[in-house]
């Protein structure tokens, strides 16, 4: 016997699929009040998987169409330690990087502005003994989850195509989830501000940009020296930097920059984040 779902589609009986979480709320690790929203938006992507997988296709089809495509027809090029890389190897790990970005901007961003606007969900979990910091804990936490799920499959289709050069890639996931935690943080912190969905046209008009230029497709060395040095402090940059050095087994001090840039990028969004919603929902 089946059970009933709503107009919508919807289960409105939760607690068989909270139950299966249910046992994880003892350990001290996931008792904090953050994990109740990680723990929310589980239960609703559960339903909603189709969607999730659909964000690990881009970055692949990225990786086939210009790393492989493109890559027959460039050839290998030499890398400033000297050493020579196929195209294909050079793309895949900014591809990496581009997917832990995309992952986590998209819930710290749409997600959470139609949540706050339009859902009004957060006036709901500060009714409970949910805290600010709490739903902004528990947003980012998700959207670095994300992003991880994504990166790990796109790690697997790089190993499987023989991408992969160094033992150094066995920290590619956590670099990843770095990633991701820096834009889930600063692209929650700027949802905080968004007025409408037009005011999402300016982090498309930040993304792009970052996207294409971040030496993702080419060295930065080929850029103008005022460019190179803009384009060095882009966050898309760092972690570019951080995957292609794990993948070619070439880490530098370039990679622990990166490390702590992205750090201190997620923590501050965090903050800002926290700070801001306190402010918009218990005023």
């Amino acid at each position: 016997m089946t059970r009933p779902v709503t107009s919508t589609g919807h289960d409105p009986d939760p607690v068989p699929g909270g139950a299966r979480t249910l046992g994880l709320r003892v350990f001290p690790l996931f008792a904090a009040g953050h994990w109740r929203v990680v723990e929310r938006n589980f239960l609703l992507y559960r339903r909603a998987w189709k969607v999730f997988l659909t964000g690990m296709l881009e970055p692949v089809l990225y990786l086939l169409s210009i790393g492989v495509g493109v890559g027959g027809l460039v050839g290998d090029f030499t890398l400033a330690d000297g050493g020579a890389v196929s195209y294909v190897e050079f793309v895949a790990p900014a591809m990496l990087a581009a997917s832990a970005m995309n992952g986590a901007l998209f819930d710290a961003t749409y997600g959470i502005f139609f949540r706050m606007k339009y859902e009004k969900l957060y006036d709901a979990m500060l009714a409970t003994p949910l805290r600010p910091r709490d739903i902004a804990r528990g947003e980012i936490t998700w959207a670095l989850l994300r992003g991880a799920c994504y990166s790990a499959a796109f790690i697997v289709v790089m190993v499987a195509m023989g991408l992969v050069r160094s033992w150094w890639m066995v920290l590619a996931l956590p670099a990843t989830m770095l990633i991701g935690f820096a834009f889930a943080g600063a692209g929650m912190a700027l949802t905080t501000w968004m007025r409408s969905w037009q005011d999402f046209e300016f982090v498309s008009l930040a993304i792009m940009p970052m996207f294409l230029f971040s030496a993702t497709f080419y060295p930065i060395s080929t850029y103008p020296d005022p460019v190179e040095a803009v384009v060095r402090w882009t966050p898309l940059y760092q972690g570019v930097v951080l995957c292609r050095e794990m993948s070619l087994g070439a880490l530098g001090w370039d990679a622990l920059v990166a490390v702590v840039y992205l750090a201190v990028m997620g923590s501050v969004g965090m903050y800002v984040a926290s700070r801001r919603i306190g402010r918009l929902l218990l005023k």
